[in-house]
């Protein structure tokens, strides 16, 4: 059959288990294409490596002909997804989802091509759906089986508030299914009950259940938590060069073997070669260069990778200065001939707490024309030519404008 075994790689979860066989063998049979259905809220405008796992598979059925039908949740989205949090989540209006969806899809044409993709809005139906529908809809799923969903039996242990909203959420995702006759849905392994729930609902209106296709979540650069914007953890898919190898460089040795799996588009062969470099003691940080330059070649190009890596070592790993791009600040914007090292610091960091860079410099960790400084409250004056470095990747030169 089709690729089956490339079609299965990284899927974390199958509901049924062989339902993909039986799609694709049904398809065959009817001598048509599988309706492949992606749903996002847009509710940030930047998609990340997490986003493309999926995006990536996505791309794979849409190669083989197949239907990929992205569906933006118009709707939903001014709702607020509850997966996975603690809380509610704030709901979007109706401007936000339109400028943040409009961004969503100019970026997916870096991964699928977006002209042959079927593109449909949930509240083209939500909007319009009869109040007495709605009670009908809702009546055909049980209290008891949306407490079965992981956060929500979480909160309602926990006797955490449980907003009427957030029950009705993944109902409505499922309903979108139904919509569009989805054969297939995919999503990360945080929304198998919202896809299962799609199952039900087109059983109950007498059409063939969807099959689910859960793909893992990339952890981000914490190392920790799955890649989220909310979180300051993601490597975006329009970060620049520069920006996305340094943030790639960060991520923790033990991180590597899964970005070879889900972030890079190495072959398979390629990528158990490197597997097996790290296993027999290969430097992390080779293999790190290399996922970094394969992620930059995938959304921007080989030579900006090469041009990346090259700008990595000269301002990280060259012990002297004469190669590193320092940042151009203007002294005109500290309205001062001089300044503690402290304030200066600060003013430079100014996303970080004052109390977090008085520990850098106690650390050691900055120097001023590569001269360490340690005294936090020492005076600096503002010199034209000045060159500040704060720990270990933050490079400024004090510029009379």
């Amino acid at each position: 059959m089709e690729n089956l075994e490339s079609l299965k790689e990284n899927v974390s979860i199958f509901l049924p288990e062989n339902g993909l066989d039986e799609k694709l063998k049904l398809a065959e049979k009817e001598n048509r294409k599988l309706r492949i259905k992606l749903g996002f809220d847009p509710t940030a405008p930047d998609l990340h490596l997490g986003h493309a796992v999926v995006l990536k598979k996505l791309k794979q059925f849409q190669d083989l002909g197949h239907q990929i039908v992205i569906l933006v949740g118009s709707f939903t989205a001014q709702i607020g997804d509850p997966t996975g949090k603690n809380k509610s989540r704030k709901p979007l209006n109706a401007a936000d989802v339109k400028a943040n969806a409009e961004t969503y899809i100019k970026q997916l044409s870096k991964i699928i091509d977006v002209n042959k993709a079927e593109i449909v809005y949930n509240s083209d139906w939500l909007d319009k759906l009869p109040f007495t529908e709605v009670i009908q809809l809702l009546s055909k799923v049980t209290v008891a089986q949306l407490m079965h969903r992981n956060d929500f039996n979480k909160r309602f242990t926990e006797n955490t508030p449980i907003a009427m909203h957030e029950l009705v959420y993944p109902i409505l995702q499922a309903f979108d299914s139904v919509q569009i006759k989805a054969d297939i849905e995919m999503g990360g392994t945080d929304q198998l009950f919202n896809c299962a729930m799609g199952r039900q609902l087109q059983e109950t209106n007498g059409d063939a259940a969807q099959i689910v296709m859960c793909m893992p979540l990339l952890r981000g650069t914490d190392g920790k938590e799955k890649m989220s914007k909310s979180l300051h953890n993601i490597i975006g898919l329009t970060d620049e060069p520069t920006e996305m190898f340094g943030k790639t460089m960060s991520i923790p040795d033990d991180l590597l073997t899964e970005y070879l799996a889900l972030a890079t588009d190495f072959s398979v062969d390629e990528k158990e070669a490197l597997t097996k470099q790290l296993d027999e003691g290969e430097n992390p940080m080779n293999i790190k260069k290399l996922i970094a330059k394969n992620i930059i070649s995938q959304y921007h190009s080989v030579e900006l990778g090469n041009d990346a890596e090259q700008f990595f070592n000269n301002q990280f790993q060259k012990r002297d200065d004469e190669n590193r791009v320092f940042e151009a600040v203007n002294i005109g914007i500290f309205n001062n001939q001089s300044l503690t090292v402290l304030e200066i610091c600060h003013h430079l960091k100014n996303s970080v707490s004052k109390t977090a860079v008085r520990r850098l410099i106690e650390s050691g960790a900055v120097q001023i024309n590569s001269e360490k400084i340690i005294d936090p409250l020492q005076d600096l004056k503002l010199v034209s030519g000045t060159k500040i470095k704060i720990g270990k990747r933050d490079f400024f030169e004090l510029i009379k404008f």
